[in-house]
């Protein structure tokens, strides 16, 4: 295990957000920005999230695969220094024990998902009627096999990425640093939320309520000795996979606009 004190601690977190959610969340800033001042102001704003790199296909299925491949980076980073700090007891800090049947954890992970999505289009479309948030779309990519591939990749990337970091690597950090366990929810969820302020205030407040949940259980299940993480890596998933490929297969242009 290699040596830790509070400065590196700090240094590291510093270097690890930089080049991952932290960076995410600045660039988000600044578009909200830009959405605030445009002419069309927020309301009139839109957004998409997925948007085709190139009209050539090969090409577009290469940048997109390639952007995922090294957008997972920081995944492998925090899990290699989450080795380099606890060795073998990785997976249970992590919260990636499985302490259940796959089965039991997908109803888990489903179950949330429900929970936190259902609620989600609403706040989104409430936001939308009160100029609060941009015109977020989905995906520009009409619905074709190698589409609905890269869609549901992209669903994975963003739980592996959010859910491995702002939970499982932050918790730990935090944790070391001697916050209590409820200002390391709070920190989490602020955290969440800020790097979707590119979709507006709805986006903020939604995942901000998500990101307190999602550290409550975390928080829960690890002390009850289940595993943590996989259901909400499991409930992430299903929610970017359920409305990308959604918005890709039925015309919802009407009803989230």
């Amino acid at each position: 295990m290699i040596a830790s004190n509070r400065k590196q601690t700090i240094v590291e977190l510093a270097i690890v957000l930089t080049l991952s959610l932290g960076a995410s969340a600045l660039y988000s800033i600044l578009s909200l920005v830009a959405k605030l001042t445009s002419p069309t102001g927020l309301g009139g704003s839109k957004t998409v999230i997925n948007q085709t790199a190139s009209e050539r296909v090969w090409l577009d299925v290469s940048y997109q695969l390639l952007d995922a491949l090294v957008g997972l980076a920081p995944v492998a980073l925090v899990l290699y220094l989450g080795w380099l700090h606890h060795q073998s007891k990785l997976v249970s800090v992590y919260g990636l024990a499985t302490d259940a049947s796959w089965p039991t954890l997908l109803g888990r992970g489903l179950a949330l998902a429900a929970v936190i999505g259902v609620p989600g289009l609403g706040l989104y479309l409430a936001s939308r009627a009160l100029g609060l948030s941009a015109n977020v779309i989905p995906t520009d990519r009409h619905p074709q096999w190698w589409t609905i591939v890269l869609l549901v990749v992209f669903a994975a990337k963003a739980a592996l990425t959010e859910e491995l970091i702002a939970i499982g690597y932050l918790f730990d950090r935090l944790n070391s640093l001697g916050f209590t366990p409820r200002h390391i929810i709070v920190s989490s969820a602020l955290l969440r939320a800020s790097y979707h302020l590119y979709q507006g205030f709805g986006g903020f407040i939604g995942n901000l309520v998500m990101g307190l949940v999602f550290g409550w259980l975390f928080t829960r299940w690890q002390r009850g000795g289940k595993s943590g993480l996989w259901p909400l890596i499991i409930a992430h998933f299903a929610i970017d996979a359920a409305v990308f490929v959604g918005y890709s297969l039925i015309d919802l242009s009407s009803i989230l606009k």
